[in-house]
C-alpha cells in the first residue's frame, strides 16, 4: 500500500490596482516549480472583503501570504496593513509590501505596522519578475508559512 500525499497549492493574495503590475506578477510566477494560485483585487476595499470572506468573497480561500501595494484606492496598503496585523483570526498572515514607494516615511510606517517586508517595485521588467521570483523562492521555499 502506498502512501500519496497531496500538495496544496500556495495561496497568494495579490493587491494591486495598476494591472500591468498585477499581470507582470502573474507572469513571473507562472514559470514556479511549486504550485501557486494568485488572487488578485484591485483595492483596500476588496482585499478586506476577501481576507473576511465578505460579500463576493464568501468562498475565498484563506491567503498563505498577501503581496500588498500600498498607494491603492478606496483604502490604502498602510490602512489594509493595519487591519491585518489588528485582526486576531488574520494577523498571523504575512504580508509582504511590494510598492514603487521609497520613502524612509513608508517603510517605517510599513515595519511599525509589523509588515513581513518591504520590497520597492524596479521599473525594469526583467528586474521586476526576478523580484517575485525572489519573494517566492523565499516565502514558498524557504520559509514555513503558518497554518490557518
Amino acid at each position: 500500500m502506498s502512501i500519496i500525499t497531496t500538495i496544496m497549492p500556495i495561496e497568494v493574495l495579490l493587491v494591486e490596482d495598476n494591472p500591468g503590475d498585477a499581470q507582470l506578477t502573474r507572469i513571473a510566477l507562472e514559470d514556479s516549480k511549486i504550485s501557486i494560485n494568485l488572487n488578485v483585487v484591485e483595492d483596500g476595499v476588496e482585499a478586506m472583503a476577501f481576507l473576511r470572506k465578505q460579500e463576493k468573497y464568501v468562498k475565498a480561500v484563506h491567503p498563505d501570504i498577501v503581496l500588498l501595494d500600498l498607494n491603492l484606492p478606496r483604502k490604502d496598503g498602510r490602512e489594509v496593513l493595519a487591519e491585518i496585523k489588528g485582526d486576531e483570526k488574520l494577523k498571523r498572515i504575512p504580508v509582504v509590501i511590494l510598492t514603487t514607494s521609497q520613502a524612509e516615511e513608508d517603510i517605517l510606517k510599513a515595519y511599525n505596522l509589523c509588515a513581513n517586508c518591504y520590497i520597492t517595485k524596479p521599473v525594469d521588467f526583467d528586474q521586476f519578475v526576478k523580484i517575485v521570483q525572489s519573494i517566492e523562492n523565499f516565502w514558498f521555499a524557504i520559509v514555513k508559512l503558518p497554518p490557518e
